[in-house]
């Protein structure tokens, strides 16, 4: 019997989470069963792919730039990298903003349905929170993105998963000065690195051994906590449109990826579904970055040279869904409270989301700090904040998770691209976890 791919393992383990979610919601001890013997294993899957994701930057970053022999090299790819992002952000914001001006789904959302979703979310913590992050964020000066990329103290970034910039920063700091010292002198550094980065794929393989179980698990922890029904109902219109977005964002990196590299793009989307279909469960990139360099590097070809920039950078600075949904919910909380919004005010969000993007953490929830900061740049009523991120608030989970897949997508299509650009698009070499244990069990 043919055995299971792990995509469908990982499907079926959503199903079953998601089926076995409903059926505890049934249960008046339902919900707590889940979060008291359900949901830790998931947490302890997530906590386990963040523990791994430094390292593998820190290892395969200096692997890639060391393997590099010229920095010129590593110019090219930076540079290429950051200005496919930017493209492909623009191009996101861009299909947003014509769904949600063609299609209005703010328009027709009754007085009812806003002060039920005000009176339910404008003072949860949920809210009130991203509202104190992004009034800070907005009170920093303009080359504060400059700053923060910069550590004072090196251990201090690599102890911290949110630090992922200033990990990358020292990471081609040292990149760089190892190629600079000469290749002899950098070996015996080389060697470590290049040894931990083995060690840590090797970790990858291991903990998605259990990745069925973890998505389960997390899945079925989201429908007993999503909330009121009625009110997920009353949105469905405007979840609609983020979602027909970001399956629009999906076909055009298909097509990017059909036209620019050859590439079949069904295998594509094969090839990586386990990266989406944990960044849907997950809805973090950062707790998905391993996994998705596994993927990239082993199953489909991209050279380490590539992927150990690319994927990392990109799971900072690459949030492509996000910044999709940014233009749907500024516009559909414009329309659904009667704020009228100028071409010069879309324009706005379309910049605002793009900067906003590069400077958001991967994680969940990220994406509705952005939002503030981009209402309050088309002049959106700072009393109205809350309300607007209480329409909309019930929904942010389950479109966190759509988004974050669009987001993770979206990197392995950028590594893609770079990497047939600079001709390190090559043949796919998967390894197994079990690829070594003849070595571990030798036969007397």
């Amino acid at each position: 019997m043919k055995k299971l791919e792990l995509h469908w393992k990982i499907l079926i383990g959503m199903v079953l989470g998601i089926l076995f979610g409903f059926a505890m919601t049934q249960l008046e001890w339902g919900a707590d069963f889940v979060n008291d013997w359900i949901n830790p294993l998931g947490t302890i899957f997530v906590k386990l792919l963040k523990l791994i994701a430094i390292p593998l930057i820190l290892a395969s970053l200096v692997k890639g730039i060391s393997d590099l022999k010229d920095i010129s090299k590593f110019r090219n790819i930076g540079l290429r990298t950051i200005g496919i992002y930017i493209s492909t952000t623009v191009v996101a914001i861009t299909i947003g903003l014509l769904l949600v001006n063609v299609l209005k789904p703010g328009i027709g959302i009754s007085e009812e349905t806003i002060t039920k979703l005000t009176e339910t979310y404008s003072n949860d913590s949920g809210v009130t929170s991203k509202l104190e992050e992004a009034s800070r964020q907005k009170d920093s000066g303009p080359l504060q993105f400059l700053q923060d990329m910069v550590p004072d103290n090196a251990f201090n970034a690599l102890g911290d998963n949110s630090l992922m910039l200033q990990v990358i920063f020292f990471t081609i700091f040292l990149g760089i000065s190892m190629l600079l010292i000469g290749e002899k002198r950098a070996k015996p550094l080389k060697d470590f690195f290049d040894s931990l980065n083995d060690v840590v794929l090797k970790m990858v393989d291991l903990i998605m051994l259990t990745a069925p179980v973890a998505v389960f698990a997390l899945l079925a922890n989201v429908v007993v906590s999503s909330g009121d029904p009625d009110l997920l109902y009353a949105l469905l219109k405007y979840a609609g449109v983020v979602v027909l977005g970001l399956g629009l964002m999906i076909g055009f990196y298909c097509l990017v990826v059909s036209t620019f590299t050859r590439y079949n793009p069904l295998t594509f989307l094969s090839k990586i579904s386990p990266a989406q279909l944990l960044a849907f469960s997950t809805s973090s990139s950062a707790a998905t970055l391993p996994v998705t360099m596994e993927r990239v590097e082993e199953h489909i070809g991209v050279d380490k040279e590539v992927s150990s920039f690319v994927l990392p950078v990109g799971a900072t600075i690459n949030m492509d869904g996000t910044s999709l949904y940014q233009g749907v919910a500024a516009v559909f909380i414009a329309q659904a409270l009667s704020f009228d919004l100028t071409f010069a005010d879309q324009l706005t969000i379309v910049l605002t989301a793009l900067l906003a993007s590069i400077g958001s953490a991967a994680v969940p929830g990220a994406g509705m700090v952005m939002l503030v900061i981009v209402l309050e740049s088309i002049g959106f009523p700072p009393d109205k904040l809350a309300i607007g991120l209480a329409l909309i608030f019930a929904v942010d989970r389950p479109l966190d998770m759509c988004r974050t897949v669009v987001n993770v997508t979206g990197d392995a299509t950028v590594a893609m691209m770079v990497a047939k650009s600079v001709g390190k698009l090559g043949k796919p070499k998967v390894q197994n976890w079990d690829d070594h244990l003849d070595e571990v069990y030798r036969k007397e």
